[in-house]
Protein backbone atom coordinates (compact mmCIF):
# COMPACT_ATOMS: atom_id res chain seq x y z
CA UNK A 1 0.00 0.00 0.00
CA UNK A 2 1.45 3.47 -1.39
CA UNK A 3 0.93 7.05 -2.33
CA UNK A 4 -2.60 8.09 -1.54
CA UNK A 5 -4.13 5.22 -0.04
CA UNK A 6 -2.51 5.75 3.01
CA UNK A 7 -3.52 9.61 3.26
CA UNK A 8 -7.07 10.08 4.34
CA UNK A 9 -6.96 12.97 6.47
CA UNK A 10 -5.75 16.58 6.04
CA UNK A 11 -4.12 19.12 8.10
CA UNK A 12 -6.25 21.67 10.43
CA UNK A 13 -4.87 24.82 9.22
CA UNK A 14 -6.71 26.50 12.51
CA UNK A 15 -4.85 24.12 14.98
CA UNK A 16 -1.82 25.93 17.01
CA UNK A 17 0.42 22.66 16.08
CA UNK A 18 2.98 23.02 13.46
CA UNK A 19 1.66 21.57 10.19
CA UNK A 20 4.78 19.38 9.87
CA UNK A 21 4.00 17.78 13.31
CA UNK A 22 -0.29 17.36 12.13
CA UNK A 23 1.22 15.39 9.02
CA UNK A 24 3.78 13.51 11.28
CA UNK A 25 0.76 12.44 13.57
CA UNK A 26 -1.21 11.29 10.42
CA UNK A 27 1.54 8.88 9.14
CA UNK A 28 2.39 7.98 12.58
CA UNK A 29 -1.81 6.68 12.91
CA UNK A 30 -1.02 4.78 9.73
CA UNK A 31 2.22 2.78 10.49
CA UNK A 32 0.26 2.43 14.44
CA UNK A 33 -2.94 1.28 12.72
CA UNK A 34 -1.19 -1.36 10.30
CA UNK A 35 -2.54 1.07 7.12
CA UNK A 36 1.55 1.36 6.65
CA UNK A 37 3.13 -1.88 7.53
CA UNK A 38 6.38 -2.76 8.81
CA UNK A 39 8.85 -2.73 5.79
CA UNK A 40 6.04 -1.18 3.72
CA UNK A 41 7.71 2.35 1.36
CA UNK A 42 6.26 5.47 2.94
CA UNK A 43 4.44 7.81 0.31
CA UNK A 44 7.04 9.92 -1.52
CA UNK A 45 8.22 13.51 -0.94
CA UNK A 46 5.93 14.49 -4.51
CA UNK A 47 3.09 12.44 -3.22
CA UNK A 48 2.70 14.68 0.20
CA UNK A 49 3.62 17.63 -0.88
CA UNK A 50 0.77 17.24 -3.31
CA UNK A 51 -1.85 15.83 -0.81
CA UNK A 52 -1.13 18.46 1.67
CA UNK A 53 -0.24 21.41 -0.55
CA UNK A 54 3.07 22.31 1.50
CA UNK A 55 6.60 22.53 0.63
CA UNK A 56 9.13 20.03 0.74
CA UNK A 57 10.86 21.29 3.64
CA UNK A 58 7.73 20.48 5.92
CA UNK A 59 7.43 17.22 4.21
CA UNK A 60 11.33 16.40 5.66
CA UNK A 61 10.44 18.13 9.01
CA UNK A 62 7.60 15.37 9.05
CA UNK A 63 9.90 12.16 8.19
CA UNK A 64 12.55 13.47 10.56
CA UNK A 65 9.87 13.32 13.21
CA UNK A 66 9.40 9.62 12.43
CA UNK A 67 12.92 8.77 12.06
CA UNK A 68 13.50 10.62 15.34
CA UNK A 69 11.02 8.21 17.11
CA UNK A 70 12.29 5.16 15.18
CA UNK A 71 9.47 4.55 13.16
CA UNK A 72 10.87 5.06 10.05
CA UNK A 73 14.59 4.69 8.04
CA UNK A 74 15.75 5.99 5.26
CA UNK A 75 17.20 3.79 2.30
CA UNK A 76 19.51 5.51 0.15
CA UNK A 77 18.43 5.57 -3.49
CA UNK A 78 14.86 3.81 -2.27
CA UNK A 79 13.05 6.18 -0.21
CA UNK A 80 11.80 6.02 3.47
CA UNK A 81 10.19 2.85 4.98
CA UNK A 82 8.61 1.64 7.88
CA UNK A 83 11.38 0.83 10.77
CA UNK A 84 10.92 -3.15 11.20
CA UNK A 85 11.47 -3.62 15.00
CA UNK A 86 11.14 -7.13 16.68
CA UNK A 87 8.88 -6.28 20.08
CA UNK A 88 10.86 -9.20 22.04
CA UNK A 89 9.94 -9.77 25.70
CA UNK A 90 13.22 -10.87 27.37
CA UNK A 91 12.56 -13.70 30.11
CA UNK A 92 15.02 -13.54 32.79
CA UNK A 93 14.21 -16.33 34.60
CA UNK A 94 14.06 -18.86 31.43
CA UNK A 95 16.75 -17.67 28.80
CA UNK A 96 19.46 -19.46 30.67
CA UNK A 97 17.76 -22.81 31.98
CA UNK A 98 20.51 -25.74 31.68
CA UNK A 99 17.95 -27.36 29.55
CA UNK A 100 17.79 -25.40 26.44
CA UNK A 101 22.00 -25.78 26.55
CA UNK A 102 21.20 -29.80 26.93
CA UNK A 103 19.42 -29.48 23.85
CA UNK A 104 22.30 -27.53 21.97
CA UNK A 105 20.79 -24.24 22.38
CA UNK A 106 22.45 -20.86 23.09
CA UNK A 107 20.21 -18.65 25.27
CA UNK A 108 19.83 -16.01 22.26
CA UNK A 109 18.46 -19.05 19.95
CA UNK A 110 16.30 -20.29 23.08
CA UNK A 111 14.39 -17.02 23.09
CA UNK A 112 14.23 -16.10 19.80
CA UNK A 113 12.40 -19.34 19.26
CA UNK A 114 10.10 -18.82 21.70
CA UNK A 115 9.17 -15.24 20.69
CA UNK A 116 8.85 -16.81 16.93
CA UNK A 117 11.24 -15.21 15.05
CA UNK A 118 14.95 -16.34 13.24
CA UNK A 119 18.01 -15.67 14.71
CA UNK A 120 21.35 -14.95 13.24
CA UNK A 121 24.67 -13.50 14.41
CA UNK A 122 27.34 -11.84 12.51
CA UNK A 123 30.54 -9.71 12.93
CA UNK A 124 32.27 -12.46 15.29
CA UNK A 125 35.26 -11.36 16.88
CA UNK A 126 37.22 -13.41 19.14
CA UNK A 127 40.82 -12.50 20.98
CA UNK A 128 42.80 -12.01 23.84
CA UNK A 129 42.74 -8.30 25.74
CA UNK A 130 43.29 -6.68 28.77
CA UNK A 131 40.31 -6.54 30.87
CA UNK A 132 38.73 -2.86 31.38
CA UNK A 133 38.55 -2.01 34.83
CA UNK A 134 34.95 -2.54 35.42
CA UNK A 135 35.23 -5.65 33.87
CA UNK A 136 37.73 -7.09 35.65
CA UNK A 137 36.41 -6.37 38.83
CA UNK A 138 33.15 -8.20 38.52
CA UNK A 139 35.98 -11.38 37.14
CA UNK A 140 37.79 -10.61 40.11
CA UNK A 141 40.80 -10.35 38.17
CA UNK A 142 43.43 -7.51 38.36
CA UNK A 143 42.81 -4.82 36.01
CA UNK A 144 44.49 -5.20 32.29
CA UNK A 145 45.06 -8.77 33.38
CA UNK A 146 44.64 -10.73 30.23
CA UNK A 147 41.57 -12.54 29.33
CA UNK A 148 39.20 -13.81 26.24
CA UNK A 149 36.99 -11.81 24.30
CA UNK A 150 34.39 -12.48 21.99
CA UNK A 151 32.13 -10.02 20.78
CA UNK A 152 29.09 -10.57 18.44
CA UNK A 153 26.04 -8.55 17.00
CA UNK A 154 22.44 -10.62 17.11
CA UNK A 155 19.64 -10.14 14.95
CA UNK A 156 16.58 -11.59 14.94
CA UNK A 157 14.93 -11.63 11.54
CA UNK A 158 17.48 -10.18 9.79
CA UNK A 159 17.25 -6.96 11.77
CA UNK A 160 20.00 -6.19 14.24
CA UNK A 161 18.67 -6.04 18.50
CA UNK A 162 22.36 -6.58 20.25
CA UNK A 163 25.84 -6.13 20.19
CA UNK A 164 27.60 -8.25 23.16
CA UNK A 165 31.30 -8.98 24.41
CA UNK A 166 31.89 -11.64 26.64
CA UNK A 167 34.77 -11.66 28.58
CA UNK A 168 36.11 -15.21 29.76
CA UNK A 169 39.20 -15.57 32.03
CA UNK A 170 42.04 -17.27 29.67
CA UNK A 171 42.32 -20.72 31.53
CA UNK A 172 39.01 -21.55 30.62
CA UNK A 173 38.78 -20.36 27.10
CA UNK A 174 42.45 -21.36 25.28
CA UNK A 175 42.53 -24.54 23.97
CA UNK A 176 38.75 -24.82 23.71
CA UNK A 177 35.95 -24.09 21.12
CA UNK A 178 35.48 -21.01 23.25
CA UNK A 179 38.36 -19.88 20.92
CA UNK A 180 36.56 -20.36 17.54
CA UNK A 181 33.98 -18.31 15.79
CA UNK A 182 31.27 -21.02 16.57
CA UNK A 183 31.75 -22.42 20.19
CA UNK A 184 29.25 -25.49 19.60
CA UNK A 185 25.81 -26.34 20.43
CA UNK A 186 24.84 -24.71 23.58
CA UNK A 187 27.07 -21.92 23.65
CA UNK A 188 29.81 -20.78 25.74
CA UNK A 189 28.26 -21.91 28.94
CA UNK A 190 28.40 -25.31 27.69
CA UNK A 191 31.74 -25.35 27.14
CA UNK A 192 32.62 -23.95 30.61
CA UNK A 193 30.15 -26.36 32.05
CA UNK A 194 32.26 -29.43 29.89
CA UNK A 195 35.46 -28.41 31.69
CA UNK A 196 33.46 -29.06 35.48
CA UNK A 197 32.46 -25.33 35.79
CA UNK A 198 28.53 -26.05 36.45
CA UNK A 199 26.80 -22.45 36.34
CA UNK A 200 24.93 -21.60 39.67
CA UNK A 201 23.28 -17.80 38.94
CA UNK A 202 23.45 -15.19 36.98
CA UNK A 203 23.64 -11.87 37.88
CA UNK A 204 22.04 -8.55 36.00
CA UNK A 205 22.82 -4.91 35.89
CA UNK A 206 20.57 -3.17 33.72
CA UNK A 207 20.94 0.55 33.00
CA UNK A 208 19.64 2.75 29.77
CA UNK A 209 21.94 5.83 27.67
CA UNK A 210 21.51 7.12 24.21
CA UNK A 211 24.22 4.64 22.40
CA UNK A 212 27.75 5.89 20.96
CA UNK A 213 27.63 6.70 17.13
CA UNK A 214 29.14 2.80 16.18
CA UNK A 215 26.56 1.75 18.26
CA UNK A 216 23.80 3.17 16.65
CA UNK A 217 25.45 2.51 13.55
CA UNK A 218 25.58 -1.57 14.02
CA UNK A 219 21.98 -1.70 15.29
CA UNK A 220 20.59 0.71 12.90
CA UNK A 221 19.54 3.43 15.60
CA UNK A 222 17.70 6.67 14.35
CA UNK A 223 17.91 9.73 16.66
CA UNK A 224 16.77 9.56 20.06
CA UNK A 225 16.47 5.74 20.67
CA UNK A 226 18.08 4.22 23.65
CA UNK A 227 19.72 1.04 24.61
CA UNK A 228 19.55 -0.85 27.36
CA UNK A 229 23.57 -1.85 28.98
CA UNK A 230 23.53 -5.03 30.54
CA UNK A 231 26.63 -6.62 32.36
CA UNK A 232 25.94 -10.33 32.98
CA UNK A 233 28.27 -12.28 35.00
CA UNK A 234 27.91 -15.48 35.17
CA UNK A 235 29.33 -17.75 38.58
CA UNK A 236 29.80 -21.23 39.43
CA UNK A 237 28.90 -23.55 41.95
CA UNK A 238 31.84 -22.23 44.09
CA UNK A 239 31.02 -18.58 43.51
CA UNK A 240 33.25 -17.87 41.10
CA UNK A 241 32.65 -15.78 38.08
CA UNK A 242 33.68 -17.67 34.68
CA UNK A 243 32.10 -14.85 32.51
CA UNK A 244 31.27 -11.48 32.68
CA UNK A 245 28.87 -10.19 28.88
CA UNK A 246 28.63 -6.71 28.27
CA UNK A 247 25.40 -6.42 25.87
CA UNK A 248 23.99 -3.32 24.32
CA UNK A 249 20.46 -3.53 23.71
CA UNK A 250 18.03 -1.74 21.16
CA UNK A 251 15.51 0.33 23.73
CA UNK A 252 12.42 -0.37 21.14
CA UNK A 253 12.82 -3.96 20.43
CA UNK A 254 12.99 -5.41 24.11
CA UNK A 255 10.67 -5.71 27.05
CA UNK A 256 12.81 -6.75 30.01
CA UNK A 257 10.77 -8.87 32.30
CA UNK A 258 12.12 -10.46 35.30
CA UNK A 259 9.64 -13.08 37.93
CA UNK A 260 10.73 -12.24 41.37
CA UNK A 261 10.23 -15.42 44.62
CA UNK A 262 8.42 -13.03 47.37
CA UNK A 263 10.12 -15.07 50.09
Amino acid sequence: MAGHEVLVQQVDPTSDRAVFRQIADHLRDAIQGGRLRTGEKLPSEAQLMEHYHVARMTIRQAIQELKTEGLAVSEHGRGVFVRSRPNVKRLASDRFARRHRKEGKAAFLAESETVGVKASVDRIEVREVPAPDDIAECLRVRPGEVVVSRSRRYSMDGTPVEVATSYIPVELARGTRIMDDNPGPGGIYARIEEQGRQLERFVEDVSTRMPTREEARLLLLGPGIPVFRLVRTAYDLEGRAVEVCDTIMSGDAYQLSYELPAH
